[in-house]
């Protein structure tokens, strides 16, 4: 019979008996042997929790690795709060004006600094010694719950005031504020248990700030040395500098604009921009003259469609005559569609795609052939020819978008000389605060959800099952490819996830409770949450977010 005073805990179909309030992570110890690589977080009965919550009752627990999605970004949390606490020491927060995490450079991260005094390689290895110093010593991540009005004065006398705003806005009545050895943040998301594990990172100069380079998941021991991006960090410097031009760079600012009735102005003022940069693309592509096959490629729920359409106004804008090309349109039929690792379709594989069929007609198109061209129709998964053949004539321009845009190996038939490659995705510039960035990953994922539920009748659930899939699919077929770009455009806008919400709550609280995808599901119900929501009327038609929300002027 077992004690009132003990909890029978499941894991990895074993049964043991545990004192009540024992802490995971005395448990995850005696399990550690069993894994790769360090326990950072747990699913007790289905729900995520830290290491150092307490088992209070019989459960089943399964334990998340540095090496999974969640643990990976779990660590890398860890890591900027290791990071703050030894650059506050080193600096003094006397000599501190703002240190803010801005944006994702490949394994790394991209921080600002803005002191007075100078960022040195000197000083910055004095950090980096530091951050060994506070790893080694093994130093817990304590979590403490206070009011919100309380949170609110605590980010003001620390001079946080992203966060001081962005609490201004916030429904609920607490907030869980982490401090190490006696450095308080707030974070967005769950913590390590302490310090020592996290063990593998390095700190470099890099431009104008500085760079964190980490492990990614799939080798979490493993530091690869830092691959600078140039023309991906340009393009997102420039979309910073602007959202700080405009005083909305983070959400409480955000929230601020739709809160005083200048949302209007706002979306007004970004399209703006937006066309205008289009406009210098095409013009760019008039300049070159002998380009042919304007090549557009990004990963999913980029708005390639809705660019593609609008690159091809401005390009006839600029006296030339241009035809959108959708890749999509040449996906196989999908019960041959090949599949991942884990058996799922892969349709963000190359050969998801007619290869044959699409060079074939590519080649007839340029060579002033009439070509019948298909459209691949998602509800029956089958290509479809409607009778219509298009002649571009000799002097036309093939505006050609997917995914693989960018690897030859898709238009291995088309003279590499004739092609002007284009790396479009949505980098967003907003940010939660100073150290809580929005991946973009999120900002696309929220665009997916809503567009598949309306034009597919794909459930959140089943979006976000494949996503991982979709993930892998950017890393081996988009990414490598990126920096071979002419030209990079950023599609996100500032102001879209205050509209994405209101199309994506209702269909995220529709996620099944005790499905794995439910976790994700009440991740972004919780990000959601700290945005106004806006309705979508004030978005123009030709506006890359109506190819998720809908009412484009566009076939999207």
């Amino acid at each position: 019979m077992v004690s009132k005073h003990n909890v029978k805990v499941s894991i990895n179909n074993s049964i043991k008996e545990y004192p009540v309030n024992t802490r995971l992570l005395d448990i995850a110890k005696e399990y550690q042997k069993e894994y790769k690589y360090d326990i950072i977080l747990a699913y007790v009965n289905g729900k995520l929790r830290e290491l150092l919550k307490p088992v209070e009752k019989d459960c089943t627990v399964r334990f998340i690795t540095t090496a999974d999605t969640i643990g990976h970004k779990t660590y890398t949390r860890g890591m900027i709060l290791v990071l703050l606490k030894a650059f506050y020491a080193e600096f003094g927060s006397e000599n501190i004006k703002k240190v803010s995490v801005e944006y994702s450079l490949g394994n790394s991260l991209y921080f600002d600094y803005e002191g007075t005094e100078a960022l040195t390689e000197e000083r910055l290895n004095a950090v980096k010694s530091k951050m060994k110093e506070i790893v080694e010593a093994d130093i817990p991540f304590d979590k403490r719950s206070i009011g919100t009005d309380d949170a609110i004065d605590l980010f003001a006398r620390y001079r946080m005031y992203d966060k001081e705003k962005l609490f201004r806005y916030r429904r609920v009545s607490k907030a869980n504020i982490y401090s190490l050895d006696g450095f308080e943040d707030y974070y967005y998301g769950y913590m390590p248990p302490s310090t020592g594990m996290l063990k593998y990172f390095d700190l470099m100069l890099y431009e104008d700030g500085f760079v964190l380079v980490m492990p990614r998941a799939k080798k979490p021991t493993t530091v690869e040395g830092f691959v600078p991006k140039n023309k991906l960090y340009i393009t997102l410097r420039e979309s910073n500098q602007w959202a700080r031009m405009m005083e909305v760079d983070h959400v409480g600012a955000l929230n601020d604009i739709i809160s005083h009735g200048k949302f209007n102005e706002l979306i007004l003022v970004q399209e703006a921009l937006m066309e205008k940069k289009i406009s210098n693309i095409a013009e760019a592509i008039r300049k070159a003259k002998d380009r042919r096959f304007i090549m557009i490629a990004g990963p999913s729920s980029s708005g390639k469609t809705t660019f593609s359409h609008r690159l091809s106004i401005q390009l006839k804008a600029h006296g030339l005559k241009p035809y959108p090309i959708a890749v999509d349109n040449y996906f196989v039929d999908r019960d041959k569609t090949p599949r991942d690792e884990d058996g799922n379709q892969n349709f963000e594989s190359l050969h998801a795609i007619d290869l044959e069929q699409f060079n074939k007609d590519m080649t007839d198109l340029m060579n002033g052939k009439a070509v019948d061209l298909p459209v691949y129709n998602f509800i029956s998964g089958k290509r479809e020819y409607k009778g219509d053949p298009v002649n571009i004539g000799k002097d036309g321009i093939l505006v050609i978008e997917g995914i693989h845009g960018l690897n030859d190996a898709l238009s291995y038939s088309l003279p590499r000389e004739r092609k002007y490659k284009i790396y479009i995705s949505a980098l967003t510039s907003l940010n939660i605060d100073e150290h809580n960035r929005i991946p973009t990953t999120d900002g696309r994922l929220l665009r997916r959800l809503v567009r598949d539920a309306r034009t597919r009748g794909t459930s959140a659930q089943t979006t976000i099952s494949m996503w991982p899939s979709v993930r892998r699919g950017e890393e081996e077929n988009i990414f490598p490819f990126q920096e071979d770009a002419d030209i990079m455009f950023n599609s996100a806008l500032i102001y879209e996830l205050s509209v994405l919400k209101l199309y994506a709550e209702p269909l995220l609280f529709g996620v099944d409770r005790g499905s794995e995808e439910y976790i994700e599901a009440k991740r972004l119900l919780k990000f959601l949450d700290y945005f106004i929501g806006a309705p979508s009327d004030l978005v123009p038609m030709n506006s890359i977010l109506r190819e998720f929300v809908g009412g484009s002027c566009f076939k999207v």
